[in-house]
């Protein structure tokens, strides 16, 4: 039973200088046109016409959902000049610019708030090179390591620079150990009373106590005593600085940790306009990158609408959600990086199918075609989708269609073929969905570890992640992909986060 959501932070109004539009009153995408323009790939003949008599005469169940807000014509009618050669080049010259002001900072904590204002601008992804000179010598200048956090002495350090260089250094992989916060802490193990009165270092720890892994108490107290303190001065009013409090304010609702970068760029843009270490010349290159990746996503989504409506799952499955631009945003916000653009296309496109046959298992199929489905997608013969009614063959030929369309970008550009992980990723899937399929069914109440073993898996958490992997690898190897497909800890226990975020935001629904 998935149901995509995601939490993310937006803007309460866009920034000025970007071009975003009111969206103007909606209506559902739909299309006369089925398939592909491309005469090569399979379309869809009906092989009896009994198919859709038996359809009429079956008692389907309705989600009830809403039809698309996303005018298609509107949104194809979209332009912007920030796709034009000129604000590339302008962008390269003030890449060029800021790298010098990098070169030119000596002081290791202004290097890091440098760095740190140029992640959260979205422009983090030009200067991975300096970043790394910067954290090798701060780690190894400062010994951040765990055989010299002992001697470490209270006198030598500042909590603000070294919460900072804690988070931006774990951030990029480097270990460094909690016992390194052990110097503001008093001999009870609690942090000093003091530290109440550096409002910035108290922001940085608590940024800093997101990064934390199983069992370190320590950042576990570092984030309880530095909300607990921040609260209180936002309550009573103490923090002069309209610029800080207002960063307090929002970390405490979503750290930068759990943040999504892009999204969130707007917001960070407006915020370093105000600032009065604002520098002119990253301000600039902020705006104009990110009109420049506004108007790259832009294009990408025209893409993915063009082929939504060309798929003529809408049109002909009127029952399924479409939310293919809402899919889209969500793989804005797993695949970030503005090179990995086919690789974010096609995550949104999977993320579409998925939402699509969910619906198939969840609401309309019964449970003899749920099955005859299911043992469809286990053979991927297509010779076989003639026992299939015509929404189930249009539904299939779609997945297959996608699935050979990404098989081939990866292959022609790597010569690794993915198809038999694409095909395993999909049937995990629907195996799951047809569990719960028979559950609902026959009536059956799973405990909660059937459950749970289950629906981590039917909440597509495997699928995606297995789709994002092969659209942002660019070298490919049977080891890299045994190992995802191991579903190893750190998939199963992600793909868990998300089923049980799901569930919560869908609970309430759920109970009426």
């Amino acid at each position: 039973m998935c149901s995509f959501g995601m939490q993310m932070a937006f803007p309460s109004n866009p920034i000025k200088h970007l071009h975003n539009s009111d969206i103007k009153s909606s209506k559902l995408i739909s299309s006369n046109r089925i398939g592909s323009s491309d005469a090569a790939r399979l379309r869809l003949h009906c092989s009896s016409q009994q198919h859709g008599a038996d359809e009429l005469q079956t008692h389907r169940r309705s989600g009830n959902y809403s039809p698309s807000r996303w005018d298609f014509d509107y949104i194809q009618s979209l332009h912007s000049d920030y796709k034009e050669e000129r604000h590339r080049r302008r962008a390269s010259e003030l890449v060029m610019q800021v790298k010098k002001l990098i070169e030119k900072e000596t002081d290791p904590t202004r290097q890091l708030e440098l760095m740190d204002d140029l992640q959260r601008l979205g422009l983090g992804d030009h200067f991975q090179d300096e970043f790394k000179e910067i954290l090798i010598s701060v780690y190894l200048d400062n010994k951040y390591y765990k055989s010299n956090v002992d001697n470490m002495k209270k006198a030598e350090r500042d909590l603000y620079s070294t919460a900072l260089a804690f988070r931006l250094l774990r951030q990029h992989g480097f270990h460094v150990a909690p016992e390194v916060l052990g110097c503001f802490k008093n001999d009870e193990g609690d942090f000093e009373p003091s530290l109440v009165h550096d409002t910035r270092g108290l922001l940085q720890l608590y940024e800093a106590s997101f990064l934390l892994t199983q069992g370190e108490n320590t950042l576990e107290l570092a984030r309880e005593f530095a909300s607990r303190i921040l609260q209180e001065k936002l309550l009573n009013d103490e923090i002069d600085d309209i610029n800080l409090s207002t960063w307090i304010l929002n970390s405490l609702d979503i750290p930068i940790h759990w943040r999504i970068e892009r999204v969130n760029t707007s917001v960070w843009i407006e915020a370093y306009k105000r600032r009065a270490d604002m520098n002119p010349t990253v301000l600039d290159l902020a705006i104009l990158d990110t009109n420049i990746v506004q108007a790259q996503y832009q294009e990408e989504l025209k893409q993915n609408l063009q082929w939504w409506r060309n798929s003529g799952i809408v049109e002909k499955l009127p029952f399924v959600r479409n939310r293919l631009v809402e899919s889209y945003f969500w793989s804005v916000g797993i695949v970030q990086p503005r090179q990995h653009g086919i690789g974010r296309m096609a995550l949104g496109k999977s993320i579409a199918l998925i939402t699509t046959i969910n619906d198939v298992y969840d609401v309309y199929g019964t449970l003899e075609e749920l099955e005859q489905f299911t043992d469809v997608i286990r053979r991927w013969d297509i010779s076989s989708i003639d026992k299939l009614p015509s929404y189930m063959q249009l539904c299939f030929l779609a997945l297959h269609n996608f699935v050979n369309d990404t098989a081939y970008d990866v292959l022609k550009e790597q010569g690794f073929n993915i198809i038999p992980y694409l095909r395993k990723s999909w049937m995990d899937l629907v195996e799951a969905y047809l569990v719960e399929a028979k559950w609902y069914h026959s009536g059956y109440k799973p405990n909660l570890e059937e459950y749970l073993e289950n629906s981590w898996i039917s909440d597509s958490g495997p699928a995606v992640l297995a789709q994002a992997f092969f659209g942002v690898t660019h070298s490919l190897t049977e080891e890299a992909v045994h190992s995802l497909y191991g579903h190893h800890d750190l998939i199963r226990s992600s793909s868990m986060i998300l089923r049980l975020a799901d569930d919560l935001g869908t609970s309430s629904e759920w109970a009426m």
